[in-house]
């Protein structure tokens, strides 16, 4: 396993990683509770969503292995309103064929490191609550569970019950309203 991570790569997407973001997103969205989605989405709709992060100043990572995109990581603005500015929510994919190497991990921790240099406060997990490999994933990092919202999702003929995690960054500094 170590020699397979050897050529681990974590970088900034680019429009070229659009088609390998693309098949790790479908399956997920296929064969997983990961995303709470039907349908798959389209190359272009993934272009647009990479454009429309890079112009809002949010980084998308990828961790290339040999040339592959192994898995994406990025983040988004929790809620709209104005007070909520300091918190984000953030999402971790990993290629099926690349799973349990420590990409997911490595993700994180460049996300968390970025999050923090971009003085944001607050970072949250939605997870479903089978996913017991991402909740012991963002244990690890220090997330803790805040709440399950009970049967909000509907998938593969059953209910789908959300975690929320929630991660408290020790960044010492005081904001102010804008």
């Amino acid at each position: 396993m170590e020699k397979e991570n050897s050529s681990l790569i974590i970088r900034l997407a680019s429009p070229t990683d659009a088609g390998g973001i693309l098949d790790i997103y479908n399956h997920a969205i296929l064969n997983t509770t990961s995303v709470y989605s039907y349908e798959p989405h389209s190359l272009a709709m993934r272009l647009a969503w990479l454009e429309d992060k890079n112009r809002s100043n949010i980084p998308v990572f990828i961790a290339e292995v040999a040339g592959v995109v192994a898995g994406f990581a990025t983040y988004g603005p929790f809620r709209v309103w104005p007070a909520y500015q300091y918190t984000i929510e953030h999402s971790v994919y990993v290629h099926h064929d690349y799973r349990q190497r420590g990409i997911a991990q490595k993700l994180l921790e460049k996300l968390i490191e970025t999050v923090m240099q971009k003085q944001m406060h607050t970072i949250i997990a939605g997870i479903d609550a089978g996913n017991t490999a991402s909740i012991k994933l963002h244990q690890k990092f220090g997330f803790t569970e805040v709440g399950t919202f009970k049967q909000v999702g509907y998938k593969f003929n059953h209910w789908l019950d959300l975690k929320f995690m929630q991660l408290i960054l020790n960044n010492n500094f005081q904001p102010g309203e804008k």
